[in-house]
């Protein structure tokens, strides 16, 4: 079940999602997506992340920031997550800088801010039905966006200069990023690497990765094919790329499971 935000917070915030999983999950494939995801585990089932081959057990409430490394994950059945999915530009809106410390990492947020995110989750335990739920989440992010207001300016700029990757068919040239946008190179590779947690190039690549992966998915098209319509060099560039992210050959994630279980990615469908 996916719900969206309120109209204050649909600038920043992509979606509300509910996941019930209905079966057993081991070592299944999570794609990185290019969004940021506050997790919040509201059945008490058991789950787990395994980055880079790092297991981490899910916690009560847990941020995953962007990924650029082979991840799996590990679900009981039954367990239910409510995902509050927050577009890249917009993180450092509700949460502290720098955000790369998040990259590649499922952050138990009781590490961040212990008293404030215990408060959070006991109300949304406590509350019932799922809006009433959603309600005092979108409550909590509204507080930080309105503590955090200063840094709207910077993530602006963000949303911009992202959006100039889709103009560009998900393919960076930072010098004329910065000519265009008339800021220097190595601003703008610090604006992605303390703002988003993510380089400028990396992000590039993963929204390349997303589009790459929706045609692998969903569409019958020739390796080759997806390579070159998706700006790789060649075949090999694009089967190196989509490994590198995700562990497993691009053929091989056209039979993984969790693309019918779980669908949480597609950055491609990012809609600045």
């Amino acid at each position: 079940m996916q719900i969206s935000p309120s109209a204050s917070l649909a600038p920043y915030i992509k979606s509300f999602t509910v996941v019930t999983i209905d079966k057993d999950l081991t070592d299944e494939v999570f794609y990185p997506s290019g969004y940021i995801d506050l997790i919040i585990n509201i059945s008490g089932g058991a789950a787990a992340t395994i980055i880079n081959g790092k297991r981490k057990d899910t916690p009560d409430i847990e941020l995953l920031g962007h990924l650029t490394l082979p991840t799996r994950l590990t679900v009981a059945q039954g367990t239910v997550v409510l995902i509050a999915r927050i577009y890249p530009y917009a993180g450092i809106l509700f949460f502290s800088d720098p955000l790369s410390e998040f990259t590649n990492y499922a952050t138990d947020m009781y590490d961040v801010a212990k008293s404030e995110s215990r408060d959070l989750y006991d109300r949304i335990m406590q509350a019932n039905g799922l809006h009433t739920k959603i309600n005092i989440l979108e409550t909590y992010f509204l507080q930080q966006l309105k503590k955090n207001e200063t840094r709207l300016k910077k993530t602006k700029i963000l949303q911009e200069l992202s959006q100039q990757f889709f103009m560009n068919h998900h393919i960076l040239d930072l010098p004329v990023l910065a000519k265009d946008s008339g800021i220097s190179e190595r601003y703008i590779q610090k604006l992605y690497l303390t703002n988003m947690g993510i380089s400028p190039s990396s992000f590039a690549a993963v929204l390349r990765f997303n589009k790459s992966l929706q045609m692998v998915l969903n569409t019958p098209q020739s390796l080759t094919t997806i390579a070159y319509d998706c700006g790789y060099y060649d075949q090999a560039h694009f089967i190196k790329e989509f490994k590198k992210f995700t562990g497993i050959s691009p053929s091989a994630s056209r039979h993984s499971m969790i693309k019918n279980d779980i669908d949480l990615q597609q950055a491609v469908n990012i809609g600045f």
